[in-house]
């Protein structure tokens, strides 16, 4: 299932704790059914669901819902959510695209294991039962070695309002049939020569009864089988076996995977009579995957995006894979939040970026402490301060929450303030430093500008202004004092230099692909922009992936891979409030 699989066991402490002590989420249908075959006994209470990706490339947002909905459930009723790697596809897996999905499922705070034992599965240690059932179903007349071409199979599938065509091959005999398909096996013919398909029925209007093949010839070396195997089983044969011989009850995928519902029950029934497998036998349940405004969830286009150079990687923080969210600064916490607030339903629609990015606001304004930053530094000047003189300002590390203390940075006659703090002539409802004008800088004093310093060009290198030595912030004298306006800023002496990458949504419009069009003409320019910052002397030494609410700027984390002590480089997570779709 292309959006719909595998995890591993426990994450960083944070995502696990926040994970575990998560509020059960909202009723919907899929535990509408749990409840009623808790009610009715049909699995004596028991929950076990799954989670298959195939190991071929980074797990996205929309794998993100999978993890939460299959983990979540299992968790919330006391059962467990096992790891399956899908690996049945040789040409592009590897143990590169496992670890990072072991690493994704991690950090979002799931495990998978449950009584000391780890659910950790492969496809491809089942290829020898699976062949073995593929024999078995061939005895019992249920499938057979079709010898058609490619293109005669496509044709005599039939169409929409036609009904398929039986193979000439059809009726081949059961002992002709297991030859071919162990010589197939033994690697006696090319790709494309012979594949087994189930004999089910031509004229179904489900295009996935026709016969489906099961196996086909691959002279592919497996990551983990090596060159063992030269006949790989299909996704659709091996996914159910797979579910039964782990025993799950609920098999949770996306909506794409409806129609292939009546062949998942069909090959488990055919095994079941068979004798190789108990009723009941497991579920397959389908919801509606996530679908993001503003992103790209195809592996093809990630790809391209990633190959053609458009991003920096897979892990660049503008791309909606779950190493690059992480580096971006997202929060397993937020994006649980995000699943629980959409909730799961059989509808399949759009969810704004915006819904996303509001759950992640809610969980970093309680969590990140702030701090002040400037992204665009213009030098301020205060004449009549005391040259050589500096004194402590403090403010809250949090400000609704007082029991975190407070952090304290240097005051000086230089600072640093944002360009956009100063304007020679301001425009109407202008309320911050021009000349004559008064205003407060938070945490410090009330200046008034006298006027600016201009290079050559005319461009503005410096402000004036002189401030009042009665009006510092939490003093008496502080309310004799009104402004309009108020300010940030930062020692120039003081501050530490910072790199800081302001990033933005990849794309400027919500379906950059709708109606077949090229997505890369909906690229954003300004997606991302680099800035040699100031930020305050307590983010100095910022851990990677710690995060902060630079005030008035947005939530920014350290970059995990190139913060050094002393040297920070920060992402911006997210603005502070939503700017998209408004007018300017």
């Amino acid at each position: 299932m292309s959006t719909d699989r595998h995890p591993s066991e426990r994450g960083n402490a944070n995502a696990a704790h926040a994970a575990n002590a998560a509020p059960t989420p909202a009723a919907n249908f899929i535990r509408n059914i749990i409840d009623e075959d808790n009610r009715s006994g049909k699995w004596s209470q028991r929950v076990e669901t799954r989670f298959p990706p195939e190991p071929n490339g980074y797990l996205h947002l929309g794998h993100a819902k999978s993890i939460c909905l299959n983990f979540g459930i299992a968790r919330s009723y006391g059962g467990v959510c096992h790891l399956r790697f899908d690996d049945t596809n040789p040409e592009k897996e590897s143990f590169e695209y496992v670890e990072s999905i072991i690493d994704a499922v991690k950090w979002l705070g799931f495990e998978w294991r449950k009584d000391s034992a780890e659910h950790l599965y492969f496809a491809s240690d089942y290829y020898d039962k699976l062949y073995a059932f593929a024999e078995l179903l061939i005895e019992r007349g249920k499938a057979y070695v079709d010898s058609q071409s490619a293109e005669d199979m496509r044709v005599n599938r039939g169409s929409a309002t036609e009904p398929g065509k039986a193979s000439p091959y059809r009726d081949r005999p059961v002992d002709e049939n297991l030859d071919l398909f162990r010589r197939m096996k033994a690697g006696e013919f090319k790709e494309g020569e012979h594949v087994l398909r189930a004999k089910i029925d031509m004229a179904s209007p489900n295009f996935n009864m026709r016969d489906p093949v099961l196996y086909r010839i691959r002279f592919a070396h497996h990551y983990r089988t090596g060159d063992t195997w030269c006949v790989y089983p299909m996704y659709d044969y091996t996914h159910c076996i797979s579910d039964a011989l782990e025993n799950i009850t609920h098999s949770l995928c996306t909506l794409e995977f409806e129609d292939h519902r009546p062949l998942y029950d069909w090959i488990l029934d055919e095994l079941a009579a068979a004798g190789v497998f108990t009723r009941p036998l497991p579920q397959q349940i389908e919801f509606s995957r996530l679908n993001l405004t503003y992103a790209i969830t195809s592996k093809r286009k990630l790809l391209q995006l990633v190959t053609e150079g458009h991003v920096d990687g897979w892990d660049d923080p503008r791309m909606p894979t779950i190493v690059g969210v992480r580096r971006r600064g997202f929060t397993p916490e937020s994006i649980q939040l995000l699943c629980d607030r959409i909730g799961v339903t059989k509808v399949d629609s759009w969810i704004d970026m915006s819904v996303f990015e509001g759950a992640l606001r809610d969980d970093l304004d309680e969590k990140a402490p702030r701090a002040t930053a400037v992204l665009d530094p213009l030098k301020l000047i205060i004449d009549n301060y005391p040259e050589g003189t500096t004194e402590e300002c403090s403010a809250p590390v949090h400000p609704h929450h007082p029991e975190r203390g407070t952090r304290t940075f240097p005051f000086s006659r230089e600072l640093w303030i944002e360009r956009e703090d100063f304007a020679e002539t301001p425009p109407k409802g202008y309320f911050r430093l021009f000349p004559g004008n008064r205003v407060r800088l938070k945490y410090g004093y009330v200046v008034e500008c006298t006027g600016a310093d201009k290079d050559e060009h005319g461009n503005i290198v410096a402000v004036h202004c002189n401030y009042f030595a009665d009006s510092r912030s939490g003093t008496e004298g502080a309310n004799s004092y009104k402004v309009k306006g108020t300010i940030h800023w930062l020692s120039a002496a003081g501050a530490c230099p910072a790199e800081v990458r302001v990033y933005d949504r990849l794309f400027r419009e919500a379906q950059p692909d709708a109606g077949g069009r090229d997505f890369l003409e909906a690229l954003n320019p300004d997606s991302k922009r680099i800035v040699q910052a100031y930020v305050e002397p307590g983010a100095r030494d910022a851990a990677p992936e710690q995060r902060y609410q630079f005030e008035r700027h947005g939530y920014f984390v350290a970059d995990r891979f190139d913060t050094k002590p002393g040297k920070p480089v920060f992402n911006r997570i997210v603005s502070l409030r939503d700017s998209w779709g408004k007018p300017a």
